[in-house]
């Protein structure tokens, strides 16, 4: 996976942030690709507009008699890459099964395909399969990084959708390919804002007829979670429910039927999603994230309060300061206990919930000097305030309905984070997902007895 505009003069990992570049070993085609192709080799014209070393399609070589793979290589596949640099080592790959490279050259092309679609490949005498494995960056990553001209891309009809990979598929939806097989981020599945647009305008399209998704490492330089997606278009466009086998792959295979339903915005995952909309309390808790510099400063005093800066970081530990308050701050930091940890940190002990504030950092509140990062330990305020033994209340509720569902969905309903040799694969809980939990908290006397009850038991009915 590479892509972007061409930058001269980065090496290692500067380039593949640029490029979005994460190239697919030949061993991960052989076993999960290329088992679902190889009785139609002659059928279609196998092409990857994002080709990178080839790795995704040359290996079809193999299967084809050595007298013949001039002539099916011509008929039958093509190639495409931004970079120079992969179309080289693609054109030698080709020559290493036997293919000329003046005949190589032919069909491995130098080209931004997301820019300038290649619509020829559409007239030829074979229908085109595309596979590929696309660059994918997310649009905000992308501003933050030296790649910013990339946010060009997302113009026009493009504007909506958030990663780079995302414009491939449309590229193919709009160009009525019929067959494909993407390699992308697995948050197309799982994930909520980042992909419920992308979703909801291609599924509509297209079919899954089956997915891989790894949750290890198959990728040298990146930690994202990924799948490879199996799509056919359908005969017309309709929203309609989609179901599918699912093999996920982590220390060993298990499989599953996925059913996606348009009102859940195709996401997989979905008994959260109806737990928290069925469940939404008529009166649900007010409460608003983080404690910012802008409302300090707003609010000066002589009221001591101790906070950690989570926005200045050691690598160690966040930075402890004393905060000189007035008197309705001072009441609304200490009054407000708890905090959300929405990245599990990859201990049992450490993993996504409502904490409290005094017993995890020794404080009094969390504040953010600088951007609201929403991977950051964040403090929550509730209005109008509740007291402390129901804050505590509503953490042991919130934990145990958000345990209870990771251990439902193997966790799907989150988003996957980077991998590491953690016990678990580590997740990230959106806030939006928080928020949709707390507001299932039966804030009543009557109820808040029945539901301490519950927790006190720790099951759910």
């Amino acid at each position: 996976m590479k892509y972007g505009y061409v930058v001269e003069n980065l090496v290692g990992e500067d380039k593949r942030r640029i490029y979005g570049e994460h190239l697919t070993s030949i061993q991960v085609f052989e076993r999960y690709i290329l088992p679902e192709i190889k009785d139609k080799l002659y059928n279609y014209l196998w092409a990857d507009l994002f080709c990178g070393e080839g790795n995704l399609i040359l290996p079809i070589l193999n299967l084809i008699p050595p007298e013949k793979r001039e002539s099916f290589f011509l008929k039958h596949i093509i190639l495409f890459d931004i970079q120079e640099e992969m179309v080289e080592k693609a054109v030698k790959n080709a020559r290493s099964y036997g293919i000329p490279e003046d005949i190589a050259r032919q069909r491995i092309v130098i080209r931004d395909t997301i820019k300038d679609y290649p619509a020829f490949i559409l007239n030829g005498e074979f229908p085109v399969f595309h596979i590929t494995n696309p660059p994918y960056l997310y649009k905000g990553y992308i501003a933050k990084q030296k790649s910013k001209r990339l946010l060009e891309y997302f113009s026009g009809d493009f504007e909506p959708y958030q990663d780079l990979y995302q414009l491939a598929m449309m590229n193919d939806l709009k160009h009525g390919i019929k067959n494909m097989i993407y390699i992308i981020p697995s948050n197309f599945l799982f994930g909520s804002a980042i992909s419920n647009k992308i979703r909801e305008d291609f599924l509509k399209f297209y079919t899954i007829k089956k997915a891989y998704i790894f949750e290890r490492k198959i990728f040298e330089h990146t930690g994202t979670n990924v799948c490879i997606c199996f799509f056919e278009r359908k005969p017309e466009p309709k929203k309609e429910t989609l179901t599918f086998e699912g093999i996920k792959i982590n220390s060993e295979e298990r499989r599953k039927i996925y059913v996606l339903e348009p009102k859940n915005h195709f996401r997989a995952g979905s008994e959260f999603d109806e737990f928290v909309s069925k469940y939404k309390f008529n009166r649900p808790l007010k409460f608003s994230f983080y404690l910012t510099v802008d409302e300090v400063e707003r609010n000066k005093g002589t009221n001591p309060v101790y906070v950690i800066d989570v926005s200045i970081f050691d690598g160690k530990e966040y930075e402890k300061k004393i905060l000189y308050v007035n008197d309705k701050l001072y009441e609304k930091i200490k009054s407000n206990i708890l905090f959300v940890r929405t990245l599990d940190t990859g201990r049992q002990e450490g993993r996504a919930g409502l904490y409290i504030i005094k017993d995890v950092y020794g404080v009094d509140g969390i504040l953010v000097s600088k951007e609201k990062y929403r991977t950051h330990p964040i403090q929550l305020f509730f209005s109008p305030a509740i007291p402390i033994d129901v804050q505590l209340l509503l953490k042991d509720y919130f934990n145990m309905v958000l345990e209870y569902f990771r251990t439902l969905t193997d966790s799907e309903f989150m988003t996957t984070y980077k991998y590491s040799e953690s016990e678990y694969t580590r997740k990230y809980l959106g806030l939006s997902q928080v928020k949709a939990i707390i507001e299932t908290f039966p804030y009543e006397k009557d109820k808040l007895k029945e539901l301490a009850e519950i927790v006190k038991n720790k099951s759910v009915e």
